[in-house]
């Protein structure tokens, strides 16, 4: 995939190279508002792409723009109000994960149908 030139990224991201870390790959967008006019155009796809939760990794594969670049372009976006995003929880810890025992019984289970 072309991602485009180096040229091209640095002009996209405004000449910046550094991302903002809170958006990690699954994160979901989800668009606060509709493109406005004047609104540089891979923002404005962003917001178009966005109307449903859609997770960055998504995002960057839609725009054909490596991550840390849709990360900067997220970064302005959620700055000015007009995203927001769900981060997903935190792994649960292991007591809330089910019994092995039982994970076997249903397993047996299964193995009997």
């Amino acid at each position: 995939m072309d991602t485009g030139s180096p040229d091209r990224l640095y002009t996209v991201t405004s000449g910046r190279s550094r991302a903002d870390d809170s958006f990690d790959l699954v994160t979901l967008i989800v668009a606060e508002s509709g493109p406005s006019s004047g609104m540089q155009s891979e923002h404005a796809r962003i917001l178009e792409l966005c109307r449903h939760p859609t997770a960055v990794v998504e995002i960057a594969a839609e725009l054909g723009l490596p991550i840390t670049v849709v990360r900067i372009l997220l970064g302005d976006l959620l700055g000015t109000g007009r995203i927001t995003a769900r981060h997903p929880h935190a792994a649960r810890s292991l007591a809330a994960l089910p019994d092995s025992a039982l994970l076997k019984e249903v397993l047996h289970g299964l193995h009997n149908l």
